[in-house]
């Protein structure tokens, strides 16, 4: 594959992935839990998540390759670690996927999403974007960053239109007693938010100078999104009130459309369908370029170690992609799908946290703070989830141990 992407083009596509699967579906159910306390928990979610991306930077500066932290847990820890990092990467992240299409088909059909034109527009958008995704990153970009501009402008919007319109402010921060248990499963709700800039790591070959690019788009990207979700969730609880916000199926659009502004909530609609839809984009990319470094690697079929000779994409893992998520959008629900993919992502970068650290005692640097404090961040918010995201995720972690052992017996490596 070329290298083609500068510092903008690969922060785009972590904006357009965090954004999108941030702002317009977490906040809910993060407040339901946290209550006024959602700042806390937002606080955490990102420490934890700088703490990830730091690992990340430092890992794809080093080792710049397609897979991200599955070649890393491979090349630092084993092939094992290596596997359960690409396995959870995949599996959670193609839940994602279908977490973003069933949100972009429920702000375009509001009302019969996702029963039954809603799942279908979902995968009609999932089949559009995996062929956009085939035809080369250089569109995957481009197009990250219009739909990355659009949602920051609307929530712009949002949030200005929401603070003029009200008619008092409620206090945005906790007065009272905090619920630690509610804070941290707030926090690993909320860290699905930020899980985009790995999308960064996982395009180390197309990437220009990635001793350079990886790190500043991966600081860069971050940066912009911690931003926005610290002012929109400010504005949030101050306008609305943690109770509206955990009850409200958009949050976003009730606060655009405080004061009567009711121009405001199609603008939102249109913003939210676009951020999902960047969101989407980004997803496609990252889980194909893991199932290629897989299959190269023998973990999974070799027929999905193909790039396109014209478009320089790996194009069958990317269709390989879109045909299972198009499968989940027709069975899955949207909320459930958003405590699954954090436990697989929190479990994705617990890898990546220790194959930084080991990456670290090689060099003779020691194993750091930032890689500790990553991993047990990361241990600490997945087992803080619901019990059914929990034990659903380690059930799906159990089947994927399953299945090497039984690859690696039929054709040993």
């Amino acid at each position: 594959m070329q290298r083609r992407l500068g510092v903008a083009d690969a922060a785009a596509i972590g904006v357009a992935s965090m954004v999108g699967a941030g702002v317009f579906t977490v906040f809910a159910p993060a407040a339901d839990v946290a209550g006024r306390a959602l700042v806390v928990a937002l606080a955490l979610a990102a420490g934890v998540a700088w703490c990830n991306a730091s690992s990340s930077a430092r890992l794809a500066a080093r080792r710049p390759t397609s897979g991200g932290t599955y070649v890393h847990g491979r090349e630092q820890l084993g092939p094992w670690w290596g596997y359960l990092a690409g396995w959870s990467f995949v599996v959670g992240k193609t839940a994602s996927c279908a977490a973003m299409a069933l949100a972009f088909a429920a702000y375009v059909v509001p009302g019969s999403a996702p029963e039954p034109v809603g799942r279908l527009v979902a995968a009609g958008a999932v089949v559009a974007l995996t062929l956009v995704n085939c035809r080369g990153v250089t569109r995957t970009a481009g197009l990250a960053k219009a739909i990355a501009l659009l949602a920051l402008v609307v929530l712009a919007v949002a949030v200005v239109v929401g603070l003029v319109g009200a008619d008092g402010l409620r206090p945005p921060l906790p007065t009272g007693d905090v619920d630690a248990y509610g804070v941290l499963q707030a926090a690993g709700l909320l860290f699905f938010a930020f899980a985009g800039y790995a999308r960064i790591a996982t395009l180390g070959e197309e990437v220009r100078d990635p001793a350079r690019t990886i790190p500043r788009a991966i600081g860069l990207s971050f940066a912009v999104v911690l931003t926005t979700y610290v002012v929109v969730a400010l504005a949030l609880l101050a306008v609305l009130g943690p109770a509206r916000v955990a009850g409200s199926v958009a949050p976003v659009r009730a606060l655009a459309e405080v004061g009567g502004a009711t121009w405001t909530g199609p603008v939102v609609q249109v913003g939210a369908a676009a951020a999902a839809l960047g969101a989407l984009l980004a997803l496609v990319a990252g889980i194909g370029r893991t199932l290629l470094a897989m299959a190269r690697d023998g973990e999974l079929p070799r027929w999905l170690d193909a790039v396109h000779p014209t478009y320089d994409v790996p194009h069958r893992a990317e269709l390989a992609v879109g045909a299972c998520v198009v499968a989940l959008v027709l069975t899955l629900d949207l909320r459930d799908a958003v405590g699954f993919s954090s436990f697989g992502v929190l479990l994705y970068y617990l890898v990546a946290n220790l194959a930084a650290g080991a990456q670290r005692r090689r060099e003779g640097l020691g194993v750091g703070v930032v890689p500790v404090v990553g991993a047990v961040g990361c241990v600490v918010l997945a087992f803080a989830l619901p019990v059914a995201s929990v034990v659903g995720g380690c059930v799906v972690v159990g089947l994927g141990v399953l299945v090497r052992v039984g690859v690696r017996r039929l054709r040993p490596v």
